[in-house]
């Protein structure tokens, strides 16, 4: 199989479950459960390939804590290779609290360290010897990173690797254009239904996945419980996800992506890489946590067998 690298964010989430609002400035709600588990995006789509059993290594800061003792130790025992991980004194490891209710969620993010990767820590070359793939997640939280991505992905490129991107989400609000420039050099975005439409300002997704889905980038948008939808030949394909009662949403797209990149590096039709895509978002919602039910490769394929 083909290795992925994932460079990306790495922090701790705090799980409030069972919310049945967010709070206001000045008022208290009451959690029914609480958890802490490995976070960030970009980890939870390397747990979900290592589970798979797809060979991943990972490239991120932590601070020299506790907490990032508990992120590396995570990664490392779901078969990640963190030798790419920095720790560095002087900066706290990043934090997630997540506030779940029914069927949704809001999450408050301080990123720490995620903020101090820099080109500086990104190795040149950066591919070895043989075919890769790159998956960046969370471009705007990864602040020193904005100006570094189009020289890192002009470097993978020239060694041959693919590269996938999860923009997530804009703290901010602006959807900057910088974004909108990296597409050229990128194989797959794999963004939300608030992403999509809000990088190719329409308010319908459908539109929105015809005016960024190029030649060059296919565009997989994630819509929660509705599927996903790509294009394929022009036409629209549209995927629905197995049916579940999720327990929590926090990851399942970082779970999707996964599940797709594992079928899409081994070269399965564009159909089974969905398929593959939305059985994983959705068995990785059987259990708080973005990573704590993730499925294996025999889990995965006997949902795929049961349901198509």
């Amino acid at each position: 199989m083909i290795p992925v690298l994932v460079i990306g964010e790495l922090n701790v989430d705090l799980i409030l479950s069972g919310c049945s609002q967010v709070p206001k400035f000045g008022t208290e709600i009451k959690a029914d459960r609480f958890s802490m588990t490995l976070g960030s995006s970009s980890a939870i789509c390397a747990v979900g390939l290592a589970r798979l059993g797809h060979p991943v290594a990972f490239l991120g800061k932590v601070g020299a804590d506790s907490w990032g003792d508990y992120c590396v130790d995570c990664l490392t025992l779901a078969g990640v290779d963190t030798r790419g991980v920095i720790r560095e004194s002087g900066v706290q490891t990043g934090v997630t609290v997540a506030v779940v209710g029914s069927g949704d969620r809001a999450l408050i993010t301080y990123p720490g360290a995620t903020e101090a990767l820099s080109l500086a820590d990104i190795p040149d070359p950066i591919a070895g010897a043989g075919r890769g793939h790159l998956h960046v997640s969370s471009f705007f939280l990864q602040a020193g990173m904005r100006g570094a991505w189009p020289t890192v992905f002009d470097r993978v490129r020239r060694a041959g690797w693919s590269v996938s991107l999860d923009p997530g989400c804009d703290p901010q609000n602006e959807w900057a254009g910088d974004l909108r420039a990296l597409l050229p050099s990128v194989d797959l975005l794999l963004p939300n239904e608030v992403e999509i439409t809000a990088i190719a300002g329409v308010p319908n997704p459908e539109e929105a996945l015809r005016r960024l889905h190029t030649e060059r980038t296919r565009v997989v948008a994630k819509l929660g419980s509705a599927g996903s939808i790509t294009l394929e030949d022009g036409q629209l394909l549209r995927v629905a996800p197995p049916p579940t009662t999720p327990i929590d949403t926090t990851g399942a797209g970082d779970s999707f992506n996964a599940g797709f990149l594992h079928a899409w590096l081994q070269g399965q039709p564009l159909r089974q890489c969905m398929r593959a895509a939305v059985a994983c978002g959705a068995l990785s919602t059987r259990a708080a946590g973005g990573t704590t039910a993730q499925p294996t490769r025999q889990e995965l394929a006997g949902c795929l067998e049961a349901v198509w």
